[in-house]
């Protein structure tokens, strides 16, 4: 799977929240306001999987199509990855 410049800045983001976290740690901030930036991060996390899923699940669909083969397989597969990433 080739991963796109939008991809990557998702992740970059992700990074630059997970430091602000660390630095938050460093700073003893607010319990509150810890728990409130990671759950942000989770959050950002989950929708890269989701993401980076479906991206792929459309690319091995259409290539399994364009083979005559099924797509059952490909589905369950991105299916077990999503719930894996919970």
């Amino acid at each position: 799977m080739e991963y796109n410049d939008q991809m990557k800045n998702r992740m970059k983001r992700i990074e630059g929240q997970v430091k602000a976290i660390l630095r938050m740690m460093e700073e003893e901030k607010d319990c509150k306001d810890l728990v409130g930036q990671m759950s942000a991060a989770r959050n950002a996390m989950d929708r890269a999987i989701g993401l980076v899923v479906s991206t792929n699940l459309e690319q091995c669909v259409r290539d399994q199509i364009e083979k005559g083969e099924d797509t059952e397989e490909l589905i369950q597969e991105a299916v077990n990855l999503l719930v894996k990433s919970r």
